[in-house]
């Protein structure tokens, strides 16, 4: 994204806190994977959403109303030598001219600097308790200016969440954002797309998984939003199974929840289609429930609706179709008060979605159900899910696990479905795997 979206959000968050405080952010650690190798580095989500800066080790700060400038960047100094083994990195020169930073300090300075930036200040806003070691180093800079206070300086005398307030202005996505997760979406869908045409009895998980993260990279996500499920039969069951390690057999379903990760925003689509093609009967009676439960959820999500009622809709109809089947007996109602339904349903029918894929933002304010408003992006995932082992059930029914999930942006005036180009009506996905080569 452009240099100066994020010079809009430090404006709009230096409006939202008080004029004499400050908020500090550290970047996300590099994180060892085994001996001297780490695992590839992703920004930390609040950091690169007010100051796009890409790199670890840094520390930036800001300061609402300061002559001198509002926003610090600490970072590593340019290292020639480090150019050569490790690539491109900006330096105290490039925090300036490519990331907007109205002062830079190398990192290693950050005691010394750090204490003169925190005097007369009233509160910080902080991460408290995101890194323990950060949350002592914060202390001790407090402490360090209140050694002082005999010179007539103050220092702060409260520590703020800063998430009250960043991950409010997070939940309300802009259009930079907007775009960057329907670019997002799209690459997914085209990646779910390709697994359905090469899925085939007899393959493994693992290889419809290879086939979902080529179809990332070579649009241009370079990684996954989160690990991908790819489950067959009854591991659909297990809802966060990430094994990926079991032969495909002919007469499962094979559930894949998979979504690419483009310009730090997420998209997070599942789909359920049958390996060899065509669905049986049992699974059309399940499927077609969960996606009478999933199209009345989506039709929930319209700004002045609460973030409950997708859920309390997608609920009644499951509940009500679980009695029709027969898997459950009972008034609906009553079943639903009593929540005999969690036998089959047991997760929620949705979250937040944007730079993180269970993204921030509180789902009660005061209590009560957050009211849905234009761009909130959401997810949309009911599912059933009857395990082998699960007696109480007629046979034909185990070892089913469906569950369809769609990314969904509250508009204006309703809702657009971001993920709508992949097909999940019965008859479109049988087509499409019928035309596989």
């Amino acid at each position: 994204m452009d240099n100066d979206v994020f010079k809009r959000r430090r404006i709009r968050y230096l409006e939202r806190i008080g004029s004499d405080d400050v908020a500090i952010l550290a970047s996300a650690p590099l994180t060892p994977r085994n001996r001297d190798v780490h695992f590839p580095y992703r920004q930390d989500s609040d950091f690169y959403y007010l100051t796009g800066f890409p790199e670890p080790d840094a520390v930036a700060v800001f300061l609402p109303n300061r002559k001198k400038g509002q926003f610090v960047l600490f970072c590593k100094d340019f290292d020639p030598n480090k150019a050569i083994w490790e690539g491109r990195h900006a330096g105290l020169k490039g925090a300036r001219k490519q990331y907007g930073a109205d002062e830079s300090y190398a990192i290693e300075e950050i005691n010394e600097v750090m204490p003169d930036l925190l005097v007369n200040r009233e509160r910080i806003h902080c991460g408290l308790g995101r890194n323990p070691e950060f949350d002592r180093m914060l202390l001790d800079w407090v402490v360090r200016v209140k050694s002082r206070t005999r010179s007539g300086i103050r220092a702060p005398e409260e520590f703020v969440d800063m998430d009250r307030v960043l991950h409010e202005m997070r939940l309300i996505k802009d259009s930079e954002e907007i775009g960057a997760m329907r670019h997002a979406a799209e690459i997914s869908c085209q990646a779910h797309i390709r697994a359905m045409q090469e899925c085939r009895p007899g393959l493994y998980e693992y290889q419809i998984e290879a086939e979902v993260q080529h179809e990332f990279m070579s649009r241009g996500a370079r990684s996954t939003a989160y690990p991908s499920i790819v489950a067959g039969g009854d591991n659909a069951c297990v809802l966060h199974y990430t094994e990926n390690n079991d032969p495909l057999q002919a007469g499962d379903l094979l559930l894949i929840d998979a979504g690419a990760e483009y310009d730090y925003y997420a998209a997070d689509i599942t789909r359920t289609f049958p390996i060899n093609g065509r669905f049986s009967s049992p699974q059309r009676a399940l499927y077609e429930l969960v996606l009478e439960a999933q199209l009345a959820a989506i039709d929930k999500v319209r700004p002045g609706n609460h973030w409950n009622e997708p859920h309390e809709a997608a609920v009644k109809i499951l509940t009500r179709g679980l009695v029709k089947l027969g898997l459950l007996e009972g008034r609906p109602s009553r079943l639903i008060k009593k929540e005999l339904y969690k036998d089959f349903y047991m997760h929620r029918t949705g979250h937040w979605l944007g730079m993180d894929v269970h993204d921030v933002g509180d789902y009660k304010v005061d209590d009560q159900w957050r009211e849905l408003k234009a761009g909130m992006v959401l997810t949309v995932e009911p599912g059933l899910y009857i395990g082998k082992h699960c007696k109480q059930v007629a046979r034909r029914w185990r070892g089913i696990g469906i569950r369809i999930e769609d990314d969904v942006l509250v508009t204006e005036s309703g809702c657009e479905v971001l993920t709508e180009s992949l097909p999940k009506q019965i008859e479109d996905i049988e087509a499409l795997m019928e035309a596989r080569s």
